[in-house]
């Protein structure tokens, strides 16, 4: 999108302030479907640093997601995922869920809930 769906950057907006971890969502983004949960990204970032540190390859880059001045002004450009899935045919790719960071600009369409093949 050349310019953010409005609505969308309300919906990350209030996963930010609420500190909410609870609203599924899947978007089409370059062509893939993520699908999941989002988190207000300092949650999201911290996760992401705990399973960096506890990498032994990967350790060292846990401090680039801690490092950070908090929320920038304005509002979100991201949404951040966390126990999301990319949509492959009948699968979701990782099955126990992955952590996404996408930019709501790239986000060509959306929909509120996240889908599972049980």
């Amino acid at each position: 999108m050349s310019k953010p769906d409005e609505l969308l950057v309300d919906v990350a907006a209030m996963v930010e302030s609420g500190h909410s971890n609870q609203m599924s969502l899947t978007v089409v983004t370059g062509g893939s479907v993520i699908t999941g949960r989002l988190a207000p990204e300092a949650v999201w970032r911290q996760r992401v640093s705990e399973v960096l540190t506890d990498s032994a390859r990967l350790g060292e880059f846990a401090d680039i997601f801690t490092a950070t001045d908090g929320p920038g002004d304005g509002p979100p450009t991201h949404l951040h995922f966390h126990v999301a899935r990319i949509l492959q045919g009948t699968v979701g790719i990782p099955e126990t869920g992955g952590m996404y960071r996408v930019s709501i600009k790239d986000v060509t369409a959306w929909t509120v809930g996240d889908f599972s093949y049980h």
